[in-house]
């Protein structure tokens, strides 16, 4: 029996509700927003299904689906990033010395992948965050792959940059 588009995403789409969450929230630093955004691609992935082509990858098409959402979104109304984000402190919860320690890790590190520009900060999470491939987040982000390279290259300079600026600042006395 062969599964048709529909099908495979109304079986697949669940699973995926995390992960969608997290891109949006990455794309909007806002959870309202990035709520609006899962809702948004839920609906355009179940209205368009007999688009996907079962026996590929569903994240993939839904990470396409909501960036498409974000960007047209960002068009109409001319939304920057950066506005309304939520600090780390307030997602990140509190439980023990470790736990602290770890969220404190955690936020420096939010904090300083929010402080790289959209472009760089989307692409460090679709590799790093999510798992993808240089070529899926290509796809993805319908970008050629040097140009993924080129951004995590320059992420991870942005980021070597900013963590030996926080060493000599705990250096001085």
């Amino acid at each position: 029996m062969t599964t048709t588009g529909h099908e495979a995403v109304m079986a697949g789409l669940k699973g995926e509700l995390k992960r969608l969450w997290r891109y949006g929230f990455v794309l909007s630093g806002r959870r309202d927003a990035a709520d609006d955004l899962v809702q948004a691609t839920c609906l355009r992935a179940i209205e368009r299904a007999h688009q996907f082509i079962p026996g590929t990858r569903l994240d993939r098409w839904l990470f396409a689906i909501l960036r498409s959402i974000w960007l047209n979104d960002i068009r109409a109304t001319r939304y920057r990033t950066g506005e309304g984000t939520v600090d780390a402190e307030t997602v990140l919860t509190f439980d023990g010395a470790s736990a602290v320690e770890t969220n404190i890790l955690a936020g420096q590190v939010l904090s300083a992948v929010n402080s790289l520009p959209e472009a760089q900060r989307e692409t460090v999470f679709l590799v790093y965050g999510e798992g993808l491939t240089y070529r899926e987040a290509a796809e993805t982000l319908a970008i050629p792959i040097g140009t993924v390279m080129s951004r995590l290259a320059g992420a991870r300079a942005r980021l070597a940059g900013l963590a030996l600026e926080e060493k000599k600042r705990e250096a001085k006395p």
